[in-house]
Parts: structure tokens; sequence; C-alpha cells
């Protein structure tokens, strides 16, 4: 009589956790290579930037009328060394509003800075240099960075 051993067909248990840990791994090298977090920093950098040009150019148009000046927007601190102080930007006390002369007109609205700018306060300030010059810039950017302009 011959005995008949049993076949099993399918994939052992240390076939399994062998492929379940090279998932893992393939899957922590890719979430580290691609670094969410630093995407999203960049984005919202990104994002300052553009707005603090858009404040900026709208800014630069309603000068460039005849007649009208920075200073009809009310007072606007000094520029100092440190780029990020000035006079906070919205309708908040104490801000300068330039919704009341810019928005329809030359912007379609005021942007907010992207981590919790409001209505009240933007997120951005503006002040004008000893020369004259308008610098628009965003104090909460993100890994150091400094978003300003002027002109």
């Amino acid at each position: 009589m011959s005995q008949k051993r049993k076949v099993y067909e399918g994939f052992s248990l240390i076939e399994i956790l062998i492929v379940v840990a090279l998932i893992i791994i393939l899957a922590t090298i890719t979430i580290v290579a691609i670094n969410p977090a630093k995407n999203f920093r960049d984005t919202r950098n990104a994002q300052r930037s553009a707005d603090v040009s858009q404040i900026l150019n709208a800014i630069t148009q309603y000068t460039s009328e005849e007649g009208n000046s920075v200073t009809q927007f009310g007072t606007i601190a000094t520029c100092t060394a440190n780029v990020n102080e000035g006079t906070a930007i919205g309708t908040g006390t104490g801000n300068v509003n330039l919704a009341t002369r810019l928005v329809d007109e030359y912007i379609v609205a005021i942007p907010m800075d992207p981590s919790g700018g409001t209505a009240e306060n933007t997120g951005y300030v503006m002040c004008v240099t000893s020369g004259g010059r308008v610098q628009i810039s965003a104090p909460s950017a993100e890994d150091g960075k400094v978003i300003s302009v002027k002109r």
C-alpha cells in the first residue's frame, strides 16, 4: 500500500510575512521621499508670494491714477529693518483697510494668509519706505522664508 501525501497549495506564513514587510518598507521610503508636510508648507508659501504681489499690484494701479496716493489708505507704518513689521492689512481696528479703495476696481478681494487670515487681519502687513516705496510682507511665511515685495 502506498501512502499518499497531502500537497498543500498556496503561500506559507513566512512568505506572506516577507511580502508584507517589503510593502511596509517601500511605503515608508515613498512617504519620506514625497514629504507631504514640506509640500504643504511650500504650497502655502507660494500662495503667500502670489498674494503679496496681487496686493502690491492693486496698490500700484490705484496710486498710478491721477490724484491718488498711499496716504489715502490711512496711517501706514514706516518700514524697519525687519521686513515682517508694518501696519496689518484688514478691516480690524488699527489695521489699514485696503478693501474700501481697491476691491472691485483693482482687485477682486483682498487676499488672506492661507494659515488663518481673516477679513479683520489678513495676515499680511504693509509699510512705506523712507523713499516712499510701498512694501507688502507675509509675516507668517514658513521654513524661515522671507516673503516681501516692494515697489
